[in-house]
């Protein structure tokens, strides 16, 4: 079942009573990862294993998502400044005891390539919280082997 998230902005990537943060550096740049989050939206499902489809909403200011094992977002771009940040809040989900959930890329250059910063920020019921602290591990994997999985796609592009 669905249910509407609270709206937040992007304080609440800071804020969140849990925050998971994950880094890996690229050889791709901050402007094309930036093109690849924000401009090729229905191409996250083919470098994020996680996502089966991903569908740009209302002229690029929204999203549909869906995951491997039914998870479903409505998402709301929060930030889209190339090409140093690219962030969503989830206003929809069917995901069980999330109250507020956001997310942000950001892209620090680093010689010709770029680091890439994911912060997953989320606030729900107490054992949603801890299923999230939990999930540690697994989206920390599933988050460095989505961005070199998009650094081997951008590298084919050129």
């Amino acid at each position: 079942m669905a249910h509407r998230l609270r709206p937040v902005g992007l304080d609440f990537i800071d804020t969140a009573p849990v925050r998971l943060v994950f880094a890996q550096e690229i050889s791709a740049t901050p402007e094309a990862v930036f093109h690849a989050l924000n401009d090729d939206v229905p191409g996250w499902a083919e470098w994020f294993a996680a996502v089966t489809h991903a569908r740009s909403l209302d002229d690029g200011a929204g999203r549909d998502i869906r995951l491997k094992g039914g998870g479903r977002f409505r998402e709301t771009v929060i930030a889209a400044k190339e090409p140093e940040v690219y962030a969503y809040r989830v206003d929809v989900t069917n995901a069980p005891g999330a109250r507020a959930l956001a997310e942000e890329w950001r892209l620090v250059p680093t010689g010709t390539g770029t680091r890439v910063q994911w912060t997953f920020a989320a606030d729900g019921t107490t054992p949603f919280r801890f299923a999230v602290k939990a999930a540690r591990a697994g989206l920390g994997r599933a988050f460095r082997d989505a961005v070199i999985s998009l650094d081997r796609r951008l590298a084919r592009q050129d």
